[in-house]
C-alpha cells in the first residue's frame, strides 16, 4: 500500500503524460491496522487531555462557578487569600497545586492585590461550626469574636488548603470541610488537620446548631466535632470560660438576637 493513501497510482503505460493524471484516494487504506491504530491512539489522547483539563486542571474563579458535580464528590485545592470572619474565608483555586506549576512557574502565581483578586476567589464557609461574630452592619462584636478571627487568620492566610465542598448557600459561598498540612506541625510534620475540628477543640467555635442547613460531611465527623466541643466545654477553654454566666450566649443565640441569622428555612 502506498503511504499516504492519497498519493497517485503508478502511471499507466498507455498514458504519455502521467503527471497530468489526478490523484486517486485509496479508501481501503483507511481500514488497515497501521492507519486505524495510530488514529485511535491520537484521538483518545486528545479527548483524554481535554477531559483531564476540564475536570481537574481548569481553574474555578468563584463559588457560583462550581459545578453541581463537585458537591459531595470532589475537593478544591487552593491558597487562602483572606479571612472574613471566624468561620469563613476566601481561597484562590490552584488546580493541580505545585505539580502543575502553581507557586513556581512565572505564569502561575497567586495574585496578591485586592484588584487582581476581585471576582477570582471562592468564598468558603467552614462546615459544622459556628464562630463568635465580629462587628457587622452596626452590630457589636460577640465575646471571643476577635480571638476566633485572629487565630483563623494566622492559621490559614497564604496557606494551601483542600476544601471538600458539600453544598452552596444563599450567600454565594460553598459550605466545605477544610483540611490542611503544615511542615512545622509538632510532633508529626504534614499531619492532616481539619480546620473546623481545630477551632472546636480550642474553644473558638461551637457545633453548628441551626435547624436548617447544618452540614458536617457525615455522621462520623459530626460525632468527632461534638466530642471536641464537649472537651472544650468541660475544660472551660476559649469562649466556654464564661459558660456558667447567665449572660453567656452561643454564636447561634447571638446571631438570632442580633438578626444575623446565617440560614433560611
Amino acid at each position: 500500500m502506498r503511504w499516504p493513501p492519497w498519493t497517485p497510482k503508478e502511471p499507466s503505460t498507455n498514458n504519455d503524460d502521467p503527471n497530468n493524471r489526478p490523484a486517486i484516494i485509496d479508501w481501503s487504506a483507511f481500514t488497515e491496522p497501521r492507519t486505524l491504530i495510530p488514529t485511535l491512539i491520537l484521538t483518545s489522547g486528545i479527548l483524554g487531555a481535554v477531559h483531564i483539563h476540564r475536570n481537574y486542571l481548569r481553574r474555578i474563579p468563584t463559588a457560583v462557578n462550581i459545578s453541581p458535580s463537585f458537591l459531595r464528590r470532589r475537593s478544591i485545592l487552593g491558597q487562602v487569600t483572606s479571612v472574613g470572619d471566624g468561620d469563613n474565608f476566601r481561597i484562590y483555586h490552584t488546580p493541580g497545586g505545585r505539580l502543575t506549576g502553581w507557586g513556581w512557574l512565572p505564569w502561575k502565581k497567586v495574585p496578591t492585590t485586592r484588584k487582581e483578586l476581585k471576582d477570582k476567589t471562592i468564598h468558603v464557609r467552614l462546615a459544622g461550626i459556628d464562630a463568635p461574630e465580629l462587628a457587622h452592619f452596626g452590630k457589636p462584636a460577640q465575646p471571643f469574636g476577635k480571638e476566633a478571627h485572629d487565630w483563623l487568620t494566622a492559621y490559614l492566610t497564604n496557606r494551601r488548603v483542600r476544601a471538600y465542598v458539600h453544598r452552596q448557600d444563599q450567600y454565594q459561598r460553598v459550605v466545605a470541610t477544610v483540611v490542611m498540612r503544615r511542615a512545622l506541625d509538632f510532633p508529626i510534620p504534614f499531619r492532616r488537620r481539619d480546620v473546623s475540628y481545630e477551632m472546636l477543640r480550642r474553644g473558638l467555635a461551637t457545633v453548628y446548631e441551626a435547624k436548617f442547613g447544618a452540614e458536617f460531611g457525615g455522621a462520623a465527623t459530626e460525632k468527632k466535632y461534638r466530642k471536641a466541643e464537649s472537651r472544650a466545654k468541660t475544660k472551660g477553654t476559649g469562649l466556654w470560660k464564661a459558660f456558667h454566666d447567665k449572660k453567656w450566649e452561643s454564636p447561634r443565640e447571638f446571631k438570632t438576637r442580633m438578626g444575623l441569622q446565617d440560614d433560611k428555612k
